[in-house]
């Protein structure tokens, strides 16, 4: 059976923050010329959600409140478990476009799955207590794909590898770099992107969870900017 290339997938991105109380910076690349989605654009490493992420264990999960706001407002065809895998595709994403390592050092149990084989080669364990939710947003109807991609923020001293070292990135992302806060904005980005840079500028100086997570729902009938205040679903009051 082909893939539903409109189908709106689950999707994780990181926004990586290096120097926030001196010189902002944050990790970006550009994707290709050929992609199929957002060709040229420079872009936060990121990905859709796999089905092998619901099942890799993290050392460290991600914290409350972000994981109750990652539970709220999902879709239908969304599992009630998907705050997990968000959490294990944004360790795994970064790891694969850049190379970096969200980690503790630490030895599998195992033959790790393929796509994490590089990852444990490093000797680490992947961990998601320092990613924080402050945004989502669903790509809009019309476009050749669509995800209901959540952004997190991690300041760059969580990692445990050379934040200038990008020799173990695939080539999905080329031109891997640090770009300034202030700079940003002179670069070629998705419309959404620009709007989740004016969300880490209001964040600079607060390092604690939001209270309230913005989420630009686009669906086929209306486009509308909600919050996501952390309300705890009905099924975890069991």
């Amino acid at each position: 059976m082909s893939e539903d290339k409109t189908a709106i997938r689950n999707a994780a991105t990181v926004i990586v923050l290096r120097d926030r109380e001196t010189d902002p910076q944050i990790l970006m690349g550009q994707r290709g010329a050929k992609a199929a989605f957002m060709p040229n654009k420079f872009v936060f490493p990121g990905g859709a959600v796999d089905a092998e992420d619901f099942d890799i264990p993290l050392a460290l999960g991600i914290e409350a409140p972000c994981d109750e706001r990652l539970a709220e407002d999902l879709r239908d065809d969304t599992p009630e478990t998907i705050s997990h895998a968000l959490a294990v595709a944004a360790v795994r994403e970064l790891w694969e476009e850049t190379g970096q390592i969200l980690g503790t050092p630490g030895n599998w149990e195992g033959e790790p799955p393929a796509d994490w084989k590089g990852f444990a080669e490093t000797g680490h364990l992947p961990v998601a207590h320092g990613l924080q939710f402050v945004f989502r947003a669903i790509t809009p109807p019309g476009r050749p794909r669509r995800f209901d991609a959540r952004f997190f923020l991690i300041d760059a001293t969580a990692l445990q590898s050379d934040l200038d070292d990008f020799s173990q990135a695939c080539e999905e992302l080329s031109h891997l770099q640090w770009v300034s806060l202030r700079k940003a904005r002179e670069y070629d980005l998705p419309f959404i992107t620009e709007v989740v840079l004016a969300e880490v500028e209001a964040r600079l100086h607060d390092t604690s969870p939001p209270d309230a997570v913005p989420f630009f729902k686009n669906d086929d009938e209306a486009s509308l900017f909600k919050q996501l205040k952390g309300r705890t679903p009905d099924w975890r009051d069991d």
